[in-house]
């Protein structure tokens, strides 16, 4: 099989990697600013972990690389406002929006929009950072340089936040995993969970959604749907062209992981429907040391990214997954006393979900 090589060599970069050692395939995450010499690019096929990168020895050699899936549709869906066009060429439904051009539009827009906007640079800002809640008179300490470089969306009162993961391969074909529920604080997701039997139609609603931009794309590998539940219904909030923090579960949960399903499509390997039997728990861990108390519950999965550990920083997650949901909840219940203070409120939304 042919090696792969995906831009970018953070936790993503290495989860992949960890997912190609078993059927043998050679993963290389290679940092941005590697030289080119440096990298088995010539006969790879070339994916990323991340949507946007800067103008490099290594990206300038990728740029016109053959193997380079999806290289087209990067800088497409990495722009919050082609993102957007696209959602609305396509009929999908997402929060009403529009380019945030000068500070002389925000009358109309607080008239068009309502009493609370989101203001999201256009490219880069996750995660919480280069996002801006503004109510009538936040507007006046907005930095003036966001101006012509974000756009602003109606804020949406939602019930739920959901993602859907999701993978087509260069025949068209799509599979996907049950509806992911994620719980966000401060704009960084802090624990997902996840259901063998999602609700028939939010799943449906969302398999469709989805299906329409990977074909209309033609995009190829995994890709993550983000979206808000209003009544009943969802609305896309985001886009990633890649593996994702919410479908991290599926290393435990499912039949097969994102981060495989991801090298079996570009690599046009086998793609049968990943098989999700068990309930499944993401925590993530953010800005916090690992506890090594954490593997004395059977049913933790201990996911350590090795990076130095900082105030806001995703630098591990822990899984767990069980067919009874009584001892995934007794787990919780463990692992609570085990963790920061600041977990236990998402704790208490995973508990809440498994009931």
């Amino acid at each position: 099989m042919k090696p792969v090589c995906v831009l970018g060599n953070g936790q993503l970069g290495r989860m992949l990697s960890q997912a190609g050692e078993p059927l043998g395939i050679a993963v290389y995450p290679v940092g941005l600013d590697a030289e080119p010499e440096a990298v088995p690019y010539q006969h790879a096929v070339i994916t990323a972990e991340i949507e946007r990168w800067p103008d490099t020895p290594l990206t300038q050699v990728l740029a016109n690389h053959t193997g380079f899936v999806n290289r087209d549709i990067f800088p497409q869906l990495a722009d919050r406002l082609t993102q957007k066009q696209l959602l609305d060429r396509l009929n999908l439904a997402t929060a009403p929006w529009q380019p945030l051009n000068a500070a002389t539009e925000w009358p109309a827009i607080l008239n068009r929009l309502g009493s609370l906007t989101i203001v999201k640079r256009r490219v880069g800002g996750y995660d919480g950072r280069g996002q801006w809640r503004v109510k009538p008179g936040d507007e006046e300490y907005l930095p003036d340089e966001i101006y012509g470089e974000c756009i602003v969306e109606q804020g949406i009162a939602f019930s739920g936040e959901v993602s859907l993961v999701g993978a087509r391969n260069q025949h068209g074909e799509c599979v996907f995993y049950p509806l992911t529920h994620n719980l966000h604080e401060e704009g960084i997701l802090r624990t997902s969970v996840a259901l063998p039997a999602p609700n028939a139609h939010l799943q449906q609603q969302a398999e469709e959604m989805l299906s329409a931009l990977l074909n209309e794309l033609k995009y190829v590998g995994v890709m993550a749907m983000e979206c808000f539940i209003v009544d009943g219904n969802l609305l896309i909030n985001e886009l990633a062209p890649r593996v994702h923090n919410s479908g991290h579960w599926t290393q435990n949960g499912a039949s097969i992981s994102q981060f495989e399903l991801h090298l079996r499509a570009i690599l046009n390997l086998p793609m049968p429907q990943p098989d999700v039997a068990t309930p499944s728990i993401m925590v993530n861990l953010i800005g916090t040391n690992v506890n090594p108390q954490w593997l004395s519950l059977p049913l933790i999965h201990l996911h350590w990214y090795d990076k130095e550990v900082r105030e806001g920083r995703k630098v591990g997650h822990l899984n767990l997954n069980h067919p009874d949901r009584q001892v995934l909840k007794q787990t919780l219940i463990q692992l609570k006393p085990m963790m920061d203070e600041v977990y236990g409120s998402s704790i208490d939304w995973a508990l809440d979900k498994l009931k």
